[in-house]
């Protein structure tokens, strides 16, 4: 299983609202905080939703979002 996480400069962030709309899963959302140029930035609202697909980072026209991917091995079914 692959699980993943993004990480978004929020000083850089312009909150241009193209990340939330690109993610499939709808976990991107824009904080109600403001960072300091006045723009609401991009966070990860459903970190164990998301599975690093990076649409996200790929429309982002700053470039300020991260995408990390981690395969994980889901645990075993204990046998009777």
């Amino acid at each position: 299983m692959i699980v993943g996480a993004i990480v978004v400069d929020t000083e850089r962030c312009k909150g241009c609202e193209l990340c939330t709309q690109a993610c499939p899963f709808g976990i991107i959302s824009m904080s109600e905080d403001v960072n300091s140029k006045g723009y609401h930035y991009a966070y990860l609202a459903d970190p164990y939703a998301c599975t690093g697909c990076e649409n996200c980072a790929l429309v982002c026209p700053d470039t300020v979002i991260t995408v990390y991917r981690m395969k994980v091995e889901e645990p075993s079914k204990a046998k009777n």
